[in-house]
């Protein structure tokens, strides 16, 4: 049985290792975010836009206009807003669409930043119609109207804001309203796809961070399954270094594919969940089209879950199409998932 002290030692270690102290403690996800231009992989098209943007405002001595950053999850929106503020020396303040109930919240946002800082609000496609509008002088005049009081009694009250850039991100750029994206002066920006040679650079600079010893065979094979995504890239990498930390072995190609395979990732990136898209597409449906309600239906998720999540890498994979009477699964899909194409049974 364990003594008192022992289990006082116990608790003195655990805090250890949770003490802000430790270095290693520190939030996964934001020691692994580039904090400067040189760091950031990929999207060459999109820096090299921003630079000349920020470098002219940084000569007018102005705040730099207004951004939108859209695309899929995990390419890297965020991580943009927080170098624009570092490149410029502004504070950033975050808040995503959602957190914003009402336009009191907006105002005291709003009212609160300090001339030259970077209001970044995430996924801004939530953001309620009504706040929506309040935004729309606030960005273009700097002015902050809010109406006190209700009926006969009530009366618009103007606040001059300082000047401060809205830099927004979102991955439905088809629900933001056109007067709100016409607003965004400073440009409206497409993320894409990361290549394979891009995801193999971000991968061997996130192994040096979390000082992992990796194989080149090994980062080509994360890489390969990544979905061409930096975030998923970073979380397959982390859940690697685990099972290479418990085995005490250096990050191998087969430490890798085990470590993916018990996480149901297949040789392309595809999880269960993809997998199951298909096959319902290929057995429920006999290979489509299917519409998007039904299949929602079939498979028990929601169609956004569908549209964001599965869709953009099934289709960059060329494994379904979408067509005016639904949802189509591909030759390739069918090759993949072992079923028969072109009556081959490929199994054989």
């Amino acid at each position: 049985m364990s003594s008192k002290n022992d289990i006082k030692k116990e608790d003195t270690e655990n805090s250890e290792v949770l003490s802000p102290k430790n270095p290693d403690a520190n939030f996964l996800d934001q020691t692994l975010r580039p904090t400067t231009w040189a760091e950031y992989i990929g999207q060459k098209n999109i820096k090299e836009n921003l630079k000349i943007l920020l470098t002219a405002a940084s000569q007018r001595k102005h705040p730099p206009e207004h951004l939108l950053f859209y695309g899929p999850p995990g390419l890297g929106k965020t991580t943009l807003a927080h170098l624009i503020a570092k490149e410029t020396s502004s504070q950033l303040k975050s808040t995503s669409g959602p957190a914003i109930e009402k336009v009191g919240d907006l105002a005291s946002i709003l009212t609160n930043l300090s001339p030259g800082d970077i209001l970044f609000i995430d996924e801004i496609h939530r953001l309620n119609k009504a706040i929506e509008e309040v935004l729309y002088p606030a960005m273009e005049s700097g002015n902050l109207d809010i109406i006190i009081g209700k009926g006969p009694s009530a009366r618009t009250i103007q606040l001059d804001l300082p000047p401060f850039t809205l830099i927004a991100a979102t991955t439905r750029i088809a629900l933001l309203s056109a007067p709100l994206r016409s607003r965004f002066s400073g440009g409206v920006f497409r993320l894409e796809f990361y290549t394979n040679d891009e995801i193999e650079q971000i991968i061997n600079r996130s192994a040096k961070i979390l000082k992992v010893e990796i194989e080149k065979e090994a980062k080509e094979e994360i890489a390969k399954r990544s979905r061409f995504t930096p975030r998923t890239a970073n979380y397959f990498l982390k859940r690697c270094r685990d099972l290479a930390q418990i085995r005490g072995e250096k990050l191998s190609k087969a430490m890798v594919m085990e470590a993916l395979n018990l996480l149901g990732i297949d040789d392309v990136g595809l999880g269960a969940s993809d997998r199951t898209l298909l096959e319902t597409i290929e057995n429920k449906f006999n290979g489509g089209p299917v519409g998007l309600n039904t299949l929602a239906a079939a498979l028990s998720e929601e169609q956004a879950t569908i549209e964001d999540v599965y869709e953009p890498y099934l289709l960059q994979l060329g494994f379904i199409e979408r067509t005016s009477r639904g949802r189509v699964i591909t030759d390739r899909a069918r090759k993949h998932i072992g079923k028969k194409l072109l009556g081959l049974d490929l199994e054989k």
